[in-house]
């Protein structure tokens, strides 16, 4: 079985999470409970199934342009993981329940989003 949500907008890439935690010793913290929420939400709104085995999961990164380098952009999938967690879809966010990450990068200027595809696996 496949799911899908989408995560409106862009996260923070690493060089942000960096700049946030070295602004504030509770800057980044902040910045990642808020975009781990912020995902979970979205989540949650989907309707989505919690995960009973194991599955991997897809990204599809829609960036307004070509500005971010792509290992920057990726950063962003600890908010979506931990997000998924705290949303109860996934049980964990390690190896016992994810096989795989996989990403693809591509240009939208008119809607930047992540598409989440979580597909699970048959035994």
């Amino acid at each position: 079985m496949m799911q899908r949500f989408n995560v409106e907008g862009r996260l923070p890439g690493k060089n942000e999470m960096d700049k946030a935690s070295n602004s504030h010793r509770h800057a980044g913290s902040r910045m990642k409970k808020q975009m781990t929420h912020s995902v979970a939400w979205m989540a949650m709104g989907a309707s989505l199934k919690p995960v009973e085995g194991k599955c991997r999961i897809r990204f599809l990164w829609h960036e307004p342009n070509r500005r971010r380098d792509m290992d920057n952009i990726r950063a962003g999938a600890k908010f979506i993981l931990d997000g998924l967690v705290w949303a109860k879809i996934l049980p964990d966010d390690g190896w016992r329940v994810i096989t795989g990450l996989e990403d693809r990068f591509l240009v939208d200027k008119q809607r930047p989003r992540i598409e989440v595809e979580i597909i699970e696996e048959t035994t």
